[in-house]
């Protein structure tokens, strides 16, 4: 029996370590896949509810909504625009055709009012002439501004500074950058009427406009209105008197040094010279707003 071979003898030690015991790093590695992270990951987006969506398809996706949106918008109001321009036209044209109206219209009665205004001058200069044919109607007339009148007297011209009439267009009043002392001003042209007046001047006008004790001399602007009429430069005065007289007055009072003083300080240009016969029109209406006739007399006359 001794002879015999004994069998093998199973141990029950531990196995044998493995080689790579030592690169436990690497065999974690080796034995777990990535797979489970990504199933993780995956997981955890649906749950927040981004529908397993990569981020920039998301986003893609939203650009391109956005798009068709703008595009939607600017198709809608192109077609709206187009659908609204022809009754845009259309009350364009018909608010051109109302203007065009109403300026016709006014232009009809400015003309009917100077028509009128025309109509009660003559009648006015009809009754001065017909009044007893006095000395003292004929006067009245010719203190109201009633009636033309002609006779020696003084020519005055008043015009802007020489710098305030090169305009690039043409305009004396449509310069830039030049004092307004360079102009010929409202207050100046009532210095000048006032002034004739004292000097004994009996009637006045300014570019042809007559002017009456109701007269006013005002300013719009840089234009110069007399009786509500604006006037351009030069401003050209007439005034029916004694010429040579009125002329010497005139300049020796203070509103002709006024004027002096104007022309030697800021450049406004004057010339003034007696003339021996003036033609001055008719003012085109007085109205009397306040004054009455006297009657008294009359009535003792026929009672």
């Amino acid at each position: 029996m001794c002879g015999m071979p004994q069998p093998p003898v199973r141990s029950t030690s531990t196995p044998p370590a493995r080689p790579d015991a030592s690169m436990s790093l690497l065999t974690n590695v080796m034995d777990h896949s990535l797979d489970d992270g990504y199933a993780e990951a995956a997981e955890r987006k649906r749950a927040a509810g981004d529908g397993g969506l990569p981020k920039t398809l998301r986003a893609k996706l939203g650009l391109a909504a956005g798009l068709v949106l703008a595009a939607l918008v600017v198709t809608v109001g192109a077609a709206q625009a187009r659908v609204a321009a022809p009754a845009m036209a259309k009350e364009r044209e018909e608010l051109v055709d109302r203007i065009d109206r109403e300026t016709t219209a006014a232009d009809q009665l400015e003309e009917t009012v100077d028509q009128l205004r025309d109509d009660v001058s003559a009648r006015q200069r009809e009754a001065l002439k017909t009044a007893g044919h006095s000395d003292q109607a004929e006067l009245v007339g010719i203190l109201s501004g009633a009636v033309e009148v002609h006779g020696p007297g003084v020519k005055l011209v008043v015009n802007d500074a020489k710098e305030a009439s090169t305009g690039s267009d043409g305009d004396p009043r449509g310069t830039s950058g030049f004092s307004d002392t360079g102009r010929v001003r409202d207050r100046d042209m009532q210095r000048v009427v006032n002034g004739l007046w004292e000097s004994g001047a009996e009637a006045i006008s300014i570019n042809g406009q007559r002017l009456t004790a109701l007269s006013a001399i005002r300013a719009a602007g840089d234009a110069i209105l007399v009786d509500n009429k604006p006037l351009v430069p030069p401003y050209t005065v007439l005034a029916v008197g004694d010429g040579e007289q009125l002329s010497a007055r005139f300049q020796d009072s203070a509103d002709g040094l006024y004027l002096h003083a104007l022309q030697e300080n800021f450049g406004i240009r004057t010339s003034i010279s007696a003339q021996d016969d003036l033609r001055l029109p008719a003012a085109p209406s007085v109205i009397v707003r306040t004054a009455q006739p006297n009657t008294e007399k009359t009535e003792k006359g026929t009672s």
